[in-house]
């Protein structure tokens, strides 16, 4: 018998993602349903070869469901999680809302999967923030062979990172800058076509914002408390796929064709580097993809046993849809749930 799976937030960006890739990687679901707000109850959405409609999250009964994927944004979690987590039903958060409670394992798959034997708890699992989870891809193998002291980074990240309506904004600019008509901002501070802007999210008191603060915070709890980290965060004109510039500073020596080697051989990576022009991954090429790029390995001459390199990986997936699904297979592999019974 097989599982049944509920997405929440069916009809967005990561929403549709997730039901793409239960089908892609033929997660072993007899049932899938999709689940919106009431606004798009009868929206029909795509799940393989298959057609889903929409049904209401507010009227769903999850007593009968084992895996639920939320993607619905952090106030409707913090609403509606721990209801469908109390009727025995397994949540998968893609949102902020439980990242950091003690009692939610907060999980990347090819980083800490022991860690998700927590979920008992309160019947959650946390997805990572999007920039963080392609982070700490890439920096669990160094870390395990030279232990990481600080961590500097740089993001620059898609529109489809603040969803389908910055999309659209992006698009809508950029095709009124193309024909001299008024350019209108409505999702962002600023005009984002042929533009950068250097925030994502609110302020905090110390000036930076809450994605720079995200990115310390998980990155803490999912790697390792002791490492310091410093982030920097903006957004790109481009449609999908977040890249990191990253420095490391660790505590033992480590050679770039070291951590080359280690990078090569770790889960979830895939190394691009070639000191040639066009010998490293681009946002465009890791669109689609579901791995983390590393590129332009390099020593960093600044500070003792410091390296640096180009980080790249599709955010609808990696950031958020295919992690939040290689969640679901960890818990089925590792036999921490099984199907319930349907009643005869």
């Amino acid at each position: 018998m097989g599982f049944k799976v509920a997405v929440v937030g069916a009809t967005g960006n990561v929403g549709r993602e997730m039901l793409d890739i239960l089908a892609e990687r033929r997660f072993p679901a007899d049932e899938v349903v999709a689940l919106a707000s009431s606004r798009s109850i009868g929206t029909d959405v795509s799940y393989g070869d298959k057609t889903l409609v929409c049904k209401s999250l507010e009227n769903y009964d999850f007593s009968g469901t084992d895996i639920c994927l939320m993607s619905a944004g952090g106030t409707i979690s913090k609403e509606y999680s721990p209801k469908i987590g109390r009727q025995g039903c397994v949540v998968i958060d893609n949102s902020s809302a439980w990242r950091m409670d003690p009692d939610v394992p907060l999980i990347v798959p090819e980083v800490n999967a022991d860690a998700v034997r927590g979920f008992a708890k309160k019947n959650i699992i946390a997805n990572p923030n999007c920039s963080t989870a392609q982070l700490v891809v890439a920096l669990k193998p160094l870390h395990d062979a030279a232990t990481i002291k600080r961590v500097v980074v740089a993001t620059y990240q898609s529109v489809s990172g603040a969803g389908k309506e910055a999309m659209d904004e992006l698009f809508a600019q950029t095709r009124a800058i193309f024909v001299s008509d008024s350019v209108e901002t409505k999702k962002f501070p600023k005009r984002i076509a042929f533009n950068l802007i250097p925030q994502i999210d609110v302020f905090m008191e110390d000036g930076t914002t809450k994605e720079e603060w995200k990115m310390m915070a998980e990155t803490k709890k999912i790697l390792d408390p002791k490492i310091k980290l410093t982030a920097t965060c903006v957004r790109v004109p481009v449609f999908i796929s977040h890249a990191e510039a990253v420095n490391v500073e660790f505590e033992k020596p480590i050679t770039a064709d070291e951590a080359r080697d280690i990078l090569r051989e770790a889960p979830g990576v895939l190394v691009i580097d070639k000191h040639e022009p066009g010998g490293y991954i681009t946002p465009h090429e890791a669109a689609g993809e579901d791995a983390t790029f590393v590129s332009r390995i390099r020593e960093d001459a600044t500070v003792e046993n410091g390296l640096s390199f180009w980080c790249v990986a599709d955010n609808l997936r990696k950031g958020a849809a295919l992690n939040a699904v290689q969640i679901a297979e960890l818990l089925v592999n590792r036999k921490l749930i099984t199907p319930k019974r349907k009643a005869a």
